[in-house]
């Protein structure tokens, strides 16, 4: 589903009319969205600014592998690989939740509106956030909420890794979205991060 018609079907706020004021929109009529957050509504758009660029570490073409290789497009069998539109889609969902699965430190150096923060490390930890139920025998995730994860970009394996130990720990594949690009992508679009320090 398209992020208008959803927009439209749930009755979210978007910006309802593509204006020359914002010609750097998200899609064709949508220049924003506003999402709910821990600390407010937050909007999200892009930068205006057609000459801005990314720097710093966002700017960065190469890493050395191990350990920053490229990701598959797929991180494990079942999973749906998203980008930034069904990203945002999820972001105004009730339903759904966003995890940025980086340490805290990059979590804290700017994220997306909207995601918590459950590092890769931690996440098995944190599967009754998602609606998991402990038994006996591991964990129930027989009622698991729709779940996006991120990390820092296609060279970034710290949310691959997450989701592979959710599904070793029964967490239902169709269940998760894989947001490949991160936060390299989400900045090289322009568009609004949260707790930014750059």
């Amino acid at each position: 589903m398209r992020m208008t018609s959803l927009v439209a079907a749930l009755g979210l706020s978007a910006a309802p009319v593509f204006s020359e004021e914002m010609p750097v929109g998200l899609e064709k009529g949508v220049p924003s969205v506003t999402v709910p957050t821990d600390d407010g509504p937050v909007e999200i758009s892009r930068i205006q600014d057609t000459d801005n660029e990314i720097t710093g570490d966002w700017a960065r073409t190469s890493r050395p592998c191990p350990d920053f290789c490229i990701q598959p497009m797929v991180a494990a069998e079942g999973v749906t690989t998203i980008g930034e539109l069904e990203l945002i889609e999820m972001l105004q969902d009730p339903d759904a939740i966003v995890v940025d699965s980086r340490t805290r430190d990059w979590f804290e150096g700017g994220t997306i509106p909207g995601a918590v923060s459950i590092p890769y490390t931690q996440i098995v930890d944190h599967l009754a956030d998602l609606n998991c139920e402990i038994d006996f025998d591991g964990w129930d995730c027989t009622n698991a909420r729709p779940v996006a994860l991120f990390c820092n970009g296609i060279w970034c394996g710290q949310s691959p890794s997450a989701i592979r130990n959710m599904i070793a720990e029964g967490y239902p594949e169709e269940q998760i979205f894989w947001y490949r690009g991160g936060m390299q992508v989400w900045r090289l679009l322009g568009l609004t991060v949260v707790g930014d320090e750059e």
